[in-house]
């Protein structure tokens, strides 16, 4: 993979609040599952990551713009790419939220590598290298 991974989703009525409009703080949730779904097509699991590594990733810092809502039944395409050089324990995410070709929401994440201390901890090189494939050239 190369570029942006890409997460497709449809709106379920679990999704949105009564105007049938995605409540806000969903938008979060779509976003962290396109991040592990982007782990899982590198190669990499959760899991095994935390098991195997003695690592997991947190959410640092996250800034959402809402720029469009998103209704029931639409199907939204998530992207994400590493919107900066990962460096140490940290790594920066952009990702976009889409309708065809209307962009819905506009987030970016700043994830912290923490090993089992809870302290940080530096990204393993082969993670490192499979997640700068992420990055827009």
């Amino acid at each position: 993979m190369s570029g942006p991974a890409r997460f497709r989703l449809r709106v379920y009525y679990e999704d949105t609040d009564a105007a049938g409009i995605v409540y806000y703080a969903n938008y979060l949730k779509f976003i962290e599952r396109a991040r592990t779904e982007a782990l899982l097509e590198l190669g990499f699991s959760q899991t095994d990551i935390r098991d195997r590594l003695g690592l997991v990733f947190a959410v640092r810092e996250v800034a959402v713009s809402y720029l469009a809502p998103a209704r029931l039944e639409d199907q939204l395409l998530v992207k994400t790419t590493v919107s900066a050089p990962p460096r140490g324990a940290r790594i920066a995410m952009t990702q976009d939220i889409w309708r065809d070709e209307t962009l819905l929401v506009h987030a970016t994440v700043v994830l912290a590598c923490l090993g089992r201390e809870g302290r940080p901890a530096r990204i393993p090189p082969d993670l490192l290298m499979a997640l700068t494939t992420l990055a827009v050239v």
